[in-house]
């Protein structure tokens, strides 16, 4: 005899679908959440996912998602939406940006994305770390990246600049046209520079195909669905992160940051040597006697930021010259304008490469600028309401906890502020050109407090990897060449589709 009916087979029917019914009522009971307070929402929220249901299933990027509810609100200054049943606001207004990333900041000062806290390395980095840990970390940090210590580095990055230029040789162009992988290429030479700016380290990937440091970097953003959903769930479902136990920068690669980490401090420290990077600032830390709440002066929370200088160091500069050297196989006529600014500027300096010719070349500013806008690393900025915040002019309240998104890609692509806006033109950054761009329309590092603290350290390295390769070589489109663009939706950040950018790259008749 069954509890409900005389069947058992009967009963568990029963129980199943009055779970599944729970279930649903229980996951969509937050879906009138806006309209009840007077906000636009996205239509047709599904039970269990929301509106988030493409990227959930890694069939479309996040960014580009944010960008089409971006576009359904035209004319609006914010629209709701769902993920899983949680009730998320997109801001499109350019008022209301600036007064969340810069006049308003106190109230959002902690991102709404957050690694497993037991997962330090994650959690305790620059990048995740929440108030108040965070202001204070960011003020001891900062002073790496003055123009005065970019300079100093500068000596470094050259050597790297110089091993890029011997692989390139070593690839045999002078005659025929090589296809190459320049996203591979310029991971390579972004992580070297990174290793010998941030740890000292001279790494040498691109003339080491077994470089510990690629590989490791090359598996924290592999393309793969598993790695592509545990940094998804790190920006939208943290609290399924706590749960899995996932691994920010997963777990190899978190043992291996931690081993190099351990050993550059004790030889630094056995040494006496300084060299006015990362390491140095992190063991003045270890030695402080400093004490805050939600950081540790020690252990992981110091290699926390070794890790996240180093991984998002190498991938915003090659994501920005892979996309740069692909839009210049794309448009000739650009690519050769900038060559002849460089060509021009090195002939003036006897060919020799120094800091204020790399950061004072204007088209190339200019270039760099224009893919920046079109191919932003991270198409998407974030952040949580700390306290109840009421937004200026309006009666809507927003509670504590609110996740507040902003869409880098559909600021960008808005033909309000940028005419034409799927056209790569680089005029756009002209000195005159640049002044008409309307304020908070155009921010690829970020705004504000939070904005990226690597900002300057990061166009130096892109820039300089640009100038080395193009004064000596041309790169065209070939068979293996994305036309038009796709992007991955599995990658974590702006990845062309299948994680590699196939061109043509040959030596020029004229090279120096």
């Amino acid at each position: 005899m069954a509890f409900i009916t005389p069947y058992w087979d009967l009963d568990g029917m029963i129980a199943l679908t009055a779970l599944i019914v729970a279930a649903y009522f229980y996951m969509t009971r937050k879906f009138n959440y806006w309209k009840r307070r007077g906000v636009l929402q996205i239509n047709s929220p599904m039970p269990f996912l929301g509106n988030f249901t493409e990227c959930a299933l890694l069939k479309k990027s996040p960014g580009y998602l944010m960008k089409n509810f971006y576009d359904q609100a035209k004319g609006l200054p914010y629209i709701g939406f769902y993920v899983l049943d949680k009730p998320f606001l997109l801001i499109r207004d350019r008022e209301i940006i600036k007064n969340i990333l810069v006049k308003d900041f106190n109230y959002f000062a902690d991102r709404h994305g957050s690694p497993d806290p037991n997962d330090r390395l994650g959690y305790a980095n620059l990048f995740f770390l929440k108030n108040p840990a965070w202001k204070m970390l960011r003020t001891k940090l900062t002073p790496i990246f003055t123009s005065g210590k970019l300079k100093k580095m500068f000596e470094l990055m050259l050597e790297c600049a110089e091993n890029l230029d011997m692989h390139l040789k070593s690839l045999r162009v002078d005659d025929a046209k090589k296809e190459i992988d320049v996203k591979d290429l310029t991971a390579k030479f972004a992580t070297d520079m990174i290793g010998c700016t941030a740890y000292g380290l001279n790494v040498n990937s691109l003339n080491n195909p077994n470089a510990e440091f690629r590989k490791y970097g090359k598996m924290i953003f592999e393309c793969s669905y598993v790695r592509g959903f545990e940094i998804l769930a790190m920006f939208f479902f943290p609290h399924i992160v706590r749960l899995a136990g996932i691994k920010t920068f997963g777990r190899e690669s978190s043992r291996f940051l931690r081993k190099v980490f351990w050993e550059t401090i004790n030889q630094r420290l056995e040494s006496g040597v300084k060299k006015n990077d990362l390491i140095d600032i992190l063991i003045e830390l270890k030695n402080s006697d400093q004490n805050i709440e939600g950081f540790n002066f020690d252990g992981d929370d110091l290699v926390a930021q070794a890790a996240i200088f180093f991984t998002g160091g190498f991938e915003t500069s090659s994501t920005a010259m892979t996309f740069t050297l692909y839009e210049l196989a794309m448009q000739p006529e650009i690519q050769n304008k900038l060559r002849k600014e460089i060509l021009d500027a090195l002939n003036k300096a006897n060919d020799s490469i120094t800091y204020d010719m790399v950061m004072s070349l204007p088209y190339l500013d200019m270039v760099v600028s224009e893919t920046l806008r079109l191919y932003p690393t991270l198409p998407f900025l974030e952040c949580i309401t700390t306290e109840t915040y009421k937004m200026p002019n309006s009666d809507l309240v927003l509670e504590k906890g609110t996740p507040i998104y902003i869409s880098m890609l559909g600021m960008h692509y808005d033909s309000e502020y940028f005419p034409n806006p799927k056209k790569y033109n680089p005029e756009r950054f002209s000195e005159e050109n640049k002044r008409n761009i309307s304020s908070g329309a155009y921010f690829p590092f970020g705004e504000g407090p939070r904005q990226c603290i690597g900002t300057r350290l990061g166009l130096l390295q892109t820039k300089l990897g640009i100038i080395k390769i193009l004064s000596k070589y041309e790169v065209t489109p070939c068979e293996r060449t994305l036309i038009p663009m796709v992007i991955d939706p599995k990658a974590p950040t702006t990845t062309p589709l299948s994680g590699g950018l196939y061109l043509n790259i040959q030596k020029i008749n004229n090279a120096n």
